[in-house]
This record gives C-alpha cells, structure tokens and sequence, in this order.
C-alpha cells in the first residue's frame, strides 16, 4: 500500500510517460527527442535529489556522461550504472535522485552513460555505446577492484551484456554488479509475461512488445546481446537481482538467476512481494525502496576494498 506522497509521485510517473507511450503506440506527432525530453525532465520533477551531492558531465570514448560526487566520497570507489527505459526512453537527467541516493549510501563517485537509443539508433548501438563507456572508464584509470556495475530494466539487462563484452574483449570485471527489475527476455516466454499482465501497473507484455521491436529493428530477441538469459555467462562478477512480484519481467529475472547460477556465477535473488518495476525509483518515498538500495549497497560494499 503506497503512501498517499508515494501514490501521488506514482500517478505522475504514469502521467509523464505518457508522451512516450502515444509516441510507441503512433499516437504522437512530437519527435523522438522531444517525447524522450518531456519523460526525462518530468522523472527528474517527481523523484527529489538528495542532498550532499553534485553532478558535472563529461565525455568517456565520445559518450556522454552524468557524474554524480557525493561528499561523503571514498576516493576511488566508483559505480557505473545504466539506466533504463526499453532502449528507447529514459535518461540521465531524470535518474539524478536514484543515482543521488546510491551515491551517497555507496560512498562512491557514479557515471551513468547517455547512450543513443532507439529508433534512431536502435541494436546494438545502445550496447555499444554503454560498453565503448566502460571501456573509457578503465582506460581512464578507474580501477577495477572498486569499480561496481548497477543498472535498471533494460540497464540491469546490460548489466550482464556489458560483463560478458567485457570478458570478451579480456577488460577487467568490476568486483560485483547489481540488476534492478532487469529485461532479461525479450521474447517473454516467461510464465509471468501471461499471468502478472495487467498487474503491474507500468508495464504490459504488450507494451514490452511493442518496445522490443523498435529496439532490435529485425534482430532475433534470443540474441545474447539483447537477452541475456540466452548468453555465455561463465566467468561474470558476482551479481545481486532484485525484482519485483508484480512484474512481467518476473520469470526473466529468475531465469538469469537460474542461468547465471547454474554457470557458476555467483548470484542473488531478491523477489520483492507487491513491487512494481523500478520501485527504487521511489527511495526517500517508500520503504521498500529504500530497504532493496540498502542491500544492494550491502551487496556491493561487501566486494568493494574497505575504507
């Protein structure tokens, strides 16, 4: 049960998606651009950013990045986190208050790439740009043992894409990575994908559909790079999934646990009871948001080198 301050910040984050949605649905006449501006700057308007932090950006291998310091900084602990939005929407702007939150709790300086999107770029082009930015943080001089990887939706997919492309290329693997609400299968062939439709209040496998194929533009959605629970996932950092019960995307998630697991990759599973998809949106506003950031600081604190 939200509180009536949660409730109401939920009702606006459906309200400010809307553009995107007629803009999916071809119900739009605005750009891409524009839909994708009114999103971002409406989440950055509903979600307050802490205080105790600031935000500069800078360029990593010609991709733009928000950089978030928090005062409270272990010098060189560091994040890298993808956001979400289907590949299509969502930016940096609009996730300052989780990344924000996560700064100040992690102690650690975040980079979140502005990767291109589609359906102007559409696959692997998001990919790419995210793992061109990894690699540019590496060679910047980041240091992989206090580096950790986070990531939301199709940023918690990339989670495992950007390990594996990494592990591909012989680039270090940050010391643990952490997936919220992770779009781990685009074919939603999941049980959940039938029976938790019209439960989640923000996504509907139709609308998941929709979204898969303007980002794969005529690719198979069992590619590895688009759906990880169908990659090589030997040899990945270890790896915290948090999802919601709510959610369609909920045999997928526990599919990469299972998969991830059964390869030897050390995996956690939370399943959060009546949660919605990126519930951590809403640290600050709801309980159960804060207490999934807490673990999954938790999780990474306990790989990170000590203070």
């Amino acid at each position: 049960m939200l509180t009536a301050h949660a409730q109401k910040t939920f009702d606006g984050w459906k309200k400010v998606a809307m553009p995107v949605v007629r803009k999916i649905t071809g119900e739009e006449v605005q750009s891409w651009a524009e839909a994708r501006a009114d999103y971002d700057n409406g989440l950055y308007g509903l979600f307050p950013v802490p205080e105790g932090v600031t935000f500069t950006h800078v360029n990593s291998g010609d991709i733009p990045m928000m950089v978030v310091t928090p005062d409270n900084l272990t010098e060189g602990r560091t994040l890298f986190y993808i956001h979400g939005g289907g590949y299509v929407h969502g930016g940096v702007n609009g996730y300052r208050s989780l990344a924000g939150n996560y700064a100040k709790r992690l102690r650690a300086r975040v980079y979140l790439p502005d990767y291109r999107q589609a359906p102007e770029h559409p696959f692997p082009i998001p990919v790419e740009d995210t793992f061109t930015a990894y690699r540019s943080l590496l060679e910047s001089g980041v240091d992989p043992r206090s580096l950790a990887l986070s990531g939301d939706s199709a940023g918690g997919a990339m989670v495992v894409t950007i390990m594996r492309k990494a592990r591909d290329a012989g680039l270090p693997l940050p010391a643990a990575a952490v997936a919220f609400s992770p779009w781990a299968d685009l074919t939603h062939s999941g049980e959940s994908a039938r029976i938790r439709n019209g439960i989640d209040p923000l996504c509907s496998t139709e609308f998941l559909t929709q979204l898969a194929a303007i980002f794969l533009a005529g690719e198979l959605p069992t590619h590895p790079d688009a759906s990880p629970v169908f990659a090589d996932v030997r040899g990945l950092a270890p790896t915290l999934i948090q999802i919601g019960e709510n959610e369609v995307m909920l045999s997928g998630a526990m599919q990469l646990a299972s998969h991830l697991g059964e390869n030897r990759v050390r995996t956690s599973l939370e399943i959060w009871p009546g949660m919605f998809h990126v519930w951590h949106l809403f640290t600050g506003l709801l309980p159960e948001a804060d207490h999934a950031l807490r673990n999954a600081v938790r999780f990474l604190d306990d790989a990170l080198p000590p203070e």
